[in-house]
């Protein structure tokens, strides 16, 4: 394996003693090679690993709960694989991780897909092995097919073979850039504009309160759409409307506006120090549990949600933390 390329794995996987015996050498591998090491699963997945791995290795890796730091998939490149690339600059990177895995809401498998494709873009010429686990019982065929479509190298008890199925990523990306569901007649409809800013955020955050969200949730929606709307004023000639929903512990909001994101990597980057734009997206990925978005010339929806679930860490922890993190699945 070349040392200077990116290499994207998917690793499918039968029953969680495959999934061990596998995500154990890759692990090992990597750390004999000196490379640091993610481990980005689930919860299960990860207190098979604390367990089965030696001290002195658990204590070299890095782990988290991807149910938990990574539910909204399009904070995965954001807030766990970039900040990891970063602080390991110039030293080849071992990310282990688990975008997709049963059960996982059907509302955001479109962006799994478009998360998974575009890491090949984002990733492209990095020093990096990033392997994907993809429960091959659990899964239906869909989503093992997107699987192929998505990573150049597949990963069976058979070996490593290159994909057959692989696609061009910000092709496949299009693909699953799907029209959202209309919001429901209950929703409440209001118009954004400059002088309604403050109201809106009263608006969202009287919702939230009602959803039973806790005061920092409460924050974090009131952010999120706050961001939306602004960008709404600044992006889109000042037209837009936002919907405003809920469940028991769940706030929905839904922006649509007449501009139109043209860059499919728009919503998965970091924003570049100093940076004068770019920050509402990437601020929205970090506190919401969902977003979702259409975009099509002259039209674009996001909607986004907010549980009562504790806000993902917005840092990652160091190697060997053991701790299971509030809120966790």
């Amino acid at each position: 394996m070349n040392a200077d390329r990116f290499r994207h794995e998917a690793l499918l996987y039968h029953g969680q003693d495959e999934f061990v015996a596998s995500a154990l050498r890759f692990i090992t591998d990597g750390l004999a090679k000196g490379e640091p090491v993610l481990v980005a699963v689930p919860a299960t997945g990860l207190a098979t690993l604390r367990r089965e791995l030696p001290d002195r290795d658990a204590a070299r890796v890095r782990m988290v709960d991807i149910t938990w730091a990574g539910r909204n998939p399009g904070r995965i490149l954001p807030a766990l694989l970039l900040p990891f690339a970063g602080e390991e600059t110039g030293r080849r990177i071992r990310v282990l991780d688990e975008p997709v895995w049963p059960g996982r809401d059907a509302l955001a498998y479109p962006a799994c897909v478009q998360h998974e494709a575009l890491v090949n873009t984002v990733f492209a010429g990095r020093p990096a092995v990033i392997r994907c686990s993809y429960d091959a019982d659990g899964l239906d065929r869909p989503a093992l097919a997107d699987a192929e479509r998505t990573h150049p190298w597949l990963v069976t008890p058979a070996g490593t073979r290159a994909s057959n199925r692989f696609a061009d990523p910000v092709g496949t990306a299009a693909a699953y850039n799907l029209p959202l569901s209309p919001p429901p007649g209950s929703a409440t409809v209001l118009a954004v504009t400059l002088d309604r800013l403050g109201f809106l955020r009263q608006q969202v955050a009287e919702a939230a309160r009602s959803a039973g969200l806790p005061p920092g949730r409460v924050g974090d929606a009131t952010i999120a759409v706050n961001e939306l709307a602004i960008n709404t004023l600044q992006y889109s000639g000042g037209l837009g409307s936002l919907a405003i929903w809920s469940a028991p512990g769940l706030l929905a909001c839904q922006l649509t506006d007449g501009g139109y994101l043209a860059d499919p990597l728009a919503a998965s980057m970091l924003p570049a120090p100093g940076a004068a734009s770019g920050r509402g997206l990437y601020a929205v990925q970090q506190v919401c549990d969902l977003v979702r978005i259409y975009t099509v010339p002259g039209r674009t929806t996001i909607r986004v949600h907010v549980s009562s679930q504790p806000a993902p860490p917005v840092a990652l922890p160091p190697p060997g933390d053991r701790s299971r993190p509030r809120g966790a699945v």
